[in-house]
């Protein structure tokens, strides 16, 4: 009996951290292919008053820097308006190498996810599940009060973590991308990206919630019909 237990624990908090996994990587991966919030950020970060180029051009420079980003068979960047370091092409190497990653990760963890709820609703413990999201509600929200604090130190520890070089600080006199890459417009990608987490920690809390209302409900209905047929065998024998 302890050993069943022991291995459901373990099933569940696996299964908690793939979730975890996928709702990250989702996010991740539409935050960085949400070009529209880039091109807000022009404006928004009046990024022509840096560079010497129109915002058509910008725009075009960062979709073909987007595509080496997200293409595993685009192999060699070239932007026409903004040349490039050996040190600031290898750092878009290894942001390519974490892009793909993700999107590993993505993949798997989906599978895990389907199979984990499929562990779910086969075991009815859609009251664990309503505590995981709880709990990633509040971790989330702390997360995003944390960037709007400081975003600063997170932004330094981000690449401290996943990084082990400094070619992420570019020179702009070398590699200019890092004038129409502003440290703002990076905030605004972590802020929609652990928004998107929050609505779907919050989206997944409300549906699993009703899911528990509605098993709650039924349990409640075959016992009331249970104990209706039970007094009917009574009436009957009376009878």
């Amino acid at each position: 009996m302890r050993s069943i237990v022991l291995r459901q624990r373990i099933i569940k908090s696996l299964g908690y951290i793939v979730i975890s996994l996928f709702i990250m990587s989702v996010s991740i991966a539409f935050t960085i292919n949400f070009t529209p919030l880039y091109i807000v950020d022009i404006d928004y970060l009046n990024i022509t008053d840096y560079v010497n180029v129109s915002k058509e051009q910008i725009i075009l420079n960062y979709r073909i820097l987007m595509d080496y980003l997200n293409m595993p068979w685009i192999t060699d960047l070239a932007m026409p308006d903004f040349p490039s370091s050996e040190r600031g092409l290898f750092h878009f190497y290894e942001v390519k190498r974490l892009f793909m990653f993700n999107y590993l990760i993505l993949a798997a963890a989906g599978s895990g996810t389907y199979f984990f709820m499929r562990y779910i609703k086969s075991r009815n413990l859609y009251k664990s599940l309503l505590i995981y999201f709880k709990n990633g509600i509040f971790l989330s929200l702390t997360v995003i009060v944390g960037i709007l604090i400081s975003f600063d130190s997170l932004f330094l520890l981000f690449h401290q973590s996943f990084f082990n070089n400094d070619a992420w600080l570019f020179n702009p006199a070398t590699d200019p991308i890092i004038l129409i890459l502003p440290a703002e417009f990076f905030m605004h990608n972590f802020l929609l990206a652990f928004g998107l987490v929050e609505i779907l920690l919050i989206t997944g809390y409300v549906l699993t919630k009703r899911k528990t209302r509605d098993i709650s409900l039924l349990s409640k209905k075959k016992e009331v019909g249970k104990q209706v047929g039970f007094e009917k065998e009574i009436s009957t024998k009376i009878n």
